[in-house]
């Protein structure tokens, strides 16, 4: 079943509206002299590390460390947190890593 352009119209601005409101909203809240909460800025320091360790976990849990299925996931695990420890670049360290992960997927451990 396909839209009718008026349906397309809609579903398209109705899209528009809520990246519009999710962007916008918080400048609105809080304007450039105003002091946000202290729970605002609470959360804006913690929720990053723990959107990384969601995504840790995430990635991780269908991992088999038991068998040479981990191996690949244990590898580029190490050299991220290498790399980390060396150029301190956290972009350089998730790039490097992906990287050597899809390198180790693709022509090493294949099968």
């Amino acid at each position: 079943m396909t839209m009718t352009t008026a349906q397309s119209v809609i579903t398209i601005l109705a899209v528009v509206l809520g990246t519009m409101t999710t962007r916008f909203l918080p400048f609105l809240i809080f304007p450039e002299g105003k002091t946000p909460p202290r729970f605002v800025t609470y959360l804006g320091t913690v929720l990053p590390y723990a959107v990384i360790g969601l995504l840790v976990v995430y990635c991780l849990k269908d991992a088999l460390f038991t068998s040479l299925h981990g191996l690949p996931e244990a590898i580029a695990i190490c050299f991220i947190i290498l790399l980390h420890k060396w150029k301190r670049n956290t972009l350089l360290s998730i790039g490097g890593g992906t990287v050597l992960y899809m390198f180790l997927v693709q022509a090493v451990f294949r099968g």
